[in-house]
């Protein structure tokens, strides 16, 4: 085990997260907000503002995923084992709402239920990621390196609340989105909709941020403690400006901007998660180092992954650029 490999390792691990939870958000996001569109060209137009690049989003999902297997081993044990109901309902979500993807234009007939179907498995993946998450935070009980724990651990109040918490904030992503994407009235209901749900991420950021210091004596001392709150400060801060800029540029009528910002705001949630945490990939139990595979393992896997990661962004990148512009229900225009 090198420890320079193993940090190498979490922070390809953490990009792949953080790339697929801005990218998939967004997805995740339209689907929840999918039954306040109208029945015709408004669902139509949805769908269409992210059916080029959906299914392409979730490659960095299998990335995190596979690379968690192969690099930290252990600890994809452990939290397999402490979080296996929420992340199979997660996984059969995800795969009910790219059936219903798909089939909702194969089966005009029934497409009633296939649009049920994708805003069901949107919501059920949303909030079992945040419960996932939430459960992580709360602390896994190891013990002789295998789970310790009962098989509803993972389920608490904390962890409601912050599932509840990423539905929100995947909802605002949706609708920031569709109103870069969209136009005419379809784009003033999603910036009405980007009011209230930023009002709401933010109130949601707020109450997992003052409950996360008490989980854990650590936590209290990261955020709260001399001087370590001096050098966290920056973050909740800066939360605050993205915010108040937020509500400027939906105020001044932009549609960019208010994308860009929240994907900033998830960017310093994921910093305040690196805060808290580091270096355990099992809060309390299991550090990086614990939890990594032998050095030999690390190096071959990092070769294979420094070749197929530029490759993964650069397609990403093209297709996003292709399928740039404005969407209509019957598909993009410049």
């Amino acid at each position: 085990m090198s420890p320079e490999l193993t940090i190498v390792w979490a922070v390809i691990i953490v990009f792949a997260v953080f790339v697929y939870v801005v990218m998939d958000g967004f997805d995740l996001g339209i689907g929840i907000l999918f039954p306040t569109f109208e029945v015709g060209p408004d669902r139509d137009a949805a769908m269409n503002s992210i059916a080029p690049v959906w299914d392409g989003n979730e490659t960095w999902l299998v990335l995190g995923g596979g690379g968690l297997l192969a690099a930290f081993p252990l600890a994809y044990g452990v939290l397999l084992s402490a979080l296996y109901a929420p992340i199979v309902a997660m996984l059969l979500a995800l795969v009910f709402r790219g059936v219903a993807f798909e089939a909702r234009w194969r089966d005009p007939a029934h497409r009633k239920y296939w649009d049920a179907a994708f805003t069901g498995g949107s919501f059920v993946a949303a909030l079992s990621q945040g419960i996932v998450l939430g459960a992580i935070l709360q602390g896994v009980a190891v013990s002789n390196r295998e789970y310790a724990g009962g098989w509803w651990d993972w389920l608490t109040p904390f962890s409601v609340v912050t599932g509840v918490s990423v539905v929100i904030a995947y909802a605002l992503l949706g609708a920031t989105w569709l109103i870069l994407k969209t136009t005419g009235e379809m784009q003033r209901r999603a910036v009405r909709q980007a009011w209230w749900l930023g009002a709401g991420t933010l109130l949601a950021i707020g109450v997992v941020s003052l409950a996360t210091p008490f989980l854990e004596g650590a936590y209290f001392e990261r955020w709260l403690g001399f001087p370590n709150v001096l050098w966290v400060a920056p973050v909740p801060i800066l939360v605050g400006v993205a915010s108040f800029w937020f509500a400027r540029s939906l105020h001044a009528g932009r549609e960019l901007a208010p994308f860009l910002l929240t994907l900033f705001v998830f960017l310093l949630c994921f910093v305040g998660l690196g805060i808290s945490v580091y270096p355990y990939v099992i809060p309390g139990a299991v550090t990086i180092w614990d939890a990594a595979t032998d050095r030999s393992s690390q190096l071959f896997m990092l070769v294979g992954t420094a070749i197929i990661m530029p490759m993964i962004l650069a397609y990403t990148g093209w297709a996003y650029w292709v399928f740039r512009g404005k969407v209509e229900a019957d598909g993009y225009h410049a």
